[in-house]
């Protein structure tokens, strides 16, 4: 079978769905270097005297030299790969593509970086910086404080020595390789 037959999904029958797995799961086999490709499409200007590679490369080698698990890196470094398609929610596209692999815990950390980012900078927008107050009584308020601060925020450094993606590169292998959890 090169196709299903149906036009409608109603239409298909278990063959036809069998078939579709068996691609997706080719589909998946994917994942990470199509997530590596998208951190190559990163290296270009931004107006900060950083690409937004050379900035992720910088939030994942900070993350990795603090003893951080491999999750935690790989979620650094991918913590911004939705500024390539939605810059407007980047923080939620990027937690889009990390949820099936890492935890509830990073993907709500990524999913809220955003919002917590905008404590250093909305200000100076007439925007009110402490915008990541309402969620002060979730548990993971203080972890994704802690995020902004250690692992994003401070990622604009020129001088900073960071790793190379190819240092990364098995990380996000293991990381995006492995079974997806779910889909939600």
């Amino acid at each position: 079978m090169q196709s299903v037959s149906f036009t409608t999904m109603a239409e298909g029958t278990k063959e036809e769905y069998e078939f579709l797995a068996a691609k997706e799961a080719q589909e998946l086999t994917k994942v990470p270097g199509r997530i590596l490709a998208m951190l190559r499409a990163m290296d270009e200007e931004t107006g900060y005297q950083v690409s937004r590679l050379e900035h992720s490369l910088q939030s994942a080698t900070r993350a990795y030299r603090d003893g951080r698990d491999e999750d935690y890196v790989v979620s650094c470094l991918v913590h911004d790969i939705g500024d390539m398609i939605s810059p407007a929610n980047h923080s939620q596209a990027a937690a889009s593509v990390i949820r099936p692999y890492v935890s509830a815990d990073l993907h709500w950390i990524i999913l809220h970086h955003g919002v917590f980012q905008e404590y250093y900078y909305a200000h100076h927008y007439g925007k009110d910086r402490n915008s990541r107050d309402r969620y002060r009584d979730h548990p993971l308020y203080d972890a994704t404080v802690e995020f902004c601060e250690s692992y994003d925020q401070n990622c604009f450094d020129p001088d900073y020595d960071w790793e190379s993606l190819e240092f990364f590169a098995p990380m996000v292998e293991r990381v995006f390789g492995r079974e997806p959890t779910g889909f939600v």
